[in-house]
């Protein structure tokens, strides 16, 4: 298992270590790989030049042998009911043809006739007939969420649309400093800045004003009386036990702020204390799982006009970001100094022997000192430089943590069952066997799990600038509609800022694929992704889930020297050639197939293969780990659950 260190206080004071140039080339060549958004696991798995077992591509004969004239042509997965005239009367399943033919203006004016049986309509009205069939009258699409009949009178439209969110490109592995810093500038403006100690002070007192608020059960609720009212006084509520908090811990403090207790006066301050909280959440997913949910609700309530106009003062503010904050002093040509590559790097064992790992951990500190005193000015002091530096470090982080389990992954799915005679068995699955709701052969099996783990990759590493542009539709005062979307009552809004920015992505990664299997419809300000609230909550799982797996895989080799009695109990399992190895295929092979199958929901709209139903089939999946042969394997190699030691911490 990996270990990232982070910065120790002798470090300093330690010396430099001179390294050899093959050290050196070395060093940068790994940095590179870590940094880079083209990881050499992608790279060869996913690659125009590998294989169809090899890189997830199907051949046209491949395509051509598994297509089913009964199956929508889009996805290949949803029996098809709508012929559509106006595309060569192709079929299409309700998802497919509702989301594509919103995606081209062109289409708009398509005729589709039911397969079984009714009248020609227009594609709106097929449209409507394909929501109300699939339970559910909001779907994925490009343009913002519709507004329909159920909607309140006190919601606002839909926002217009926006300018495009820029994707982040990630540079080549390269020691160019000067492109490397070019990316860096780039990405800088999605890294939030690390907190201060009396910034800390201040979250502690968030997070205990959050944790005793009842705000969503006072506010979400089906009452009578005005609810913008009850948001108001529920508001002030939590800046009363914030005003309380403080006094408690710093009196004086507190004299200075709320002596005439007047909420307008110390806005500033408010919105300071909102904004730690949702920083700190950024970079530290793990954390306020209890309280972030109702610290974005209360920010997206306030950010309403109506209720702007009662509370009289403003307590939203930007986040404070890597970018922002160079950019205010004129230090953004930092990031272009050849040092940062040392400065921001992240160090992780791998193996190493302890005397390398002291080592780089002497040469980094070297470079953040070197670079905090090089361009410290009056108003930008050293600590603040060393604050940024160890936050684009905390972004390194970030990716090796969330990013990197489906790089491992894709190398596993490659070495165990990619080429023509694959070792870990086939990958096939039929639909109402275990609970699969799609029915594909072992190549198409193959090509759907790796794109899904290419997606989920390409997700993660941009999940930063998602997040912010989550937050950017949250807390927009275009409102939302309060309605019951099966899971009870949850705020649909849309999502036009994440929307563009996934549509970008998945067009990124269909492209480097080349071929894509399944439906690419994905779920925003419906029923299924009812805001970008729930779509961060979503994706912030895929690590929750992956490493679990890779652990078991990856440490049973060595559980097993360290306990005989694990050998003997995996002998008896899975025989007595090759143990470890027959153990490790079991796991991947149920892993591959069933948290892949398109199950998760009673129908195709809510799982199958869509981009949001491939997480929906993998948590399907988790949900009965208990129950599977090799549960016991997971015990023993230090699982304690797909949430972590603790739920909440």
């Amino acid at each position: 298992m990996s270990f990232a260190y982070r910065r120790f206080g002798s470090a300093r004071r330690a010396p430099v270590e001179e390294s050899t140039p093959e050290e050196t080339h070395q060093r940068h060549e790994q940095l590179a790989r870590i940094l880079t958004g083209e990881p050499d696991a992608a790279a060869a798995v996913l690659g125009p030049s590998s294989a169809p077992a090899l890189g997830g591509n199907l051949t046209e004969a491949e395509l051509a042998a598994d297509f089913d004239p009964a199956l929508c042509i889009e996805c290949q997965d949803h029996p098809a009911d709508l012929v559509c005239h106006g595309c060569a009367d192709d079929k299409y399943c309700s998802v497919c043809f509702h989301a594509q033919h919103r995606k081209s203006p062109g289409r708009l004016a398509h005729k589709s006739t039911p397969i079984h049986g009714g009248a020609a309509a227009e594609n709106g009205d097929a449209a409507a007939a394909s929501a109300a069939a699939a339970n559910g009258d909001a779907m994925a699409t490009d343009s913002p969420m519709d507004t329909s009949s159920a909607e309140s009178p006190t919601a606002a439209p839909a926002p217009a649309a926006a300018p495009a969110a820029p994707v982040v490109a990630s540079p080549s592995a390269t020691h160019n400093a000067a492109e490397f810093g070019a990316w860096l500038t780039e990405r800088c403006q999605w890294i939030p800045v690390r907190m201060s100690l009396p910034e800390r002070k201040l979250l502690r007192l968030l997070d205990a004003a959050l944790r005793v608020s009842e705000y969503t059960d006072r506010v979400d609720i089906l009452a009578a009386g005005s609810r913008t009212q009850r948001m108001v006084t529920q508001i002030r509520e939590v800046c009363q036990t914030l005003a309380g908090l403080v006094v408690a811990a710093d009196y004086q403090l507190g004299q200075e702020l709320f002596a005439d207790r007047d909420f307008a006066a110390n806005a500033a301050w408010y919105a300071h204390v909102f904004e730690l909280g949702r920083r700190h959440k950024i970079l530290n997913p793990d954390k306020m799982r209890a309280t972030y949910g109702k610290l974005i609700v209360l920010l997206q309530d306030a950010a309403l006009p109506e209720v702007q106009r009662l509370l009289g003062f403003d307590v939203i503010a930007p986040v404070k970001t890597v970018h922002r904050v160079l950019s205010q002093h004129g230090a953004l040509h930092l990031l272009m100094d050849p040092m940062v590559l040392d400065a921001t790097a992240e160090i992780i064992s791998d193996g190493k022997p302890r005397r390398v790992i002291d080592a780089e951990i002497r040469r980094k500190e070297h470079a953040v000192d070197t670079l905090a005193r090089k361009y410290a000015t009056p108003s930008l002091t050293a600590d603040d430089l060393r604050s940024v530096l160890y936050s684009i470090g905390d972004h390194h982080h970030y990716l090796h943590f969330h990013r990197d389990p489906c790089d491992h992954l894709l190398k596993h799915l490659n070495t165990f069952f990619g080429g023509e005679e694959p070792v870990g068995g086939s990958l096939a699955i039929r639909a109402g066997s275990f609970g699969a709701r799609l029915t594909h052969s072992h190549a198409k099996q193959y090509a759907y799990v790796s794109q899904s783990l290419a997606l989920w990759r390409e997700i993660e590493n941009d999940m930063f600038m998602l997040w912010s542009l989550a937050e950017a539709d949250l807390l927009s005062s275009d409102g939302y509609r309060l309605r019951n979307t099966g899971q009870g009552l949850n705020r649909v809004q849309a999502c036009p800022n994440v929307g563009r920015a996934m549509h970008a992505i998945l067009r990124r990664a269909q492209t480097r694929l080349g071929s894509w299997v399944g439906s690419s419809v994905i779920h925003l300000g419906d029923e299924n992704v009812p805001n970008a609230l729930m779509f961060i909550d979503k994706y912030t799982q895929v690590p929750r889930i992956l490493h679990p797996v890779l652990k078991a895989v990856d440490r049973l080799e060595s559980e097993i020297h360290a306990h005989p009695a694990l050998r003997e109990f995996l002998r008896a399992q899975y025989g007595a050639d090759d143990t470890v190895r027959r153990a490790q295929c079991a796991i991947l092979e149920d892993f591959f197939k069933h948290a892949f199958d398109g199950s998760g929901a009673d129908n195709f709209n809510s799982a199958g293969s869509c981009i949001d139903g491939r997480l929906t089939s993998a948590w399907n999946w988790c949900s009965a780990i208990e129950k599977k042969p090799y549960f016991p394997i997971f015990l023993l190699t230090g699982f304690v659950g797909f949430d972590g030691e603790s739920f909440d911490v």
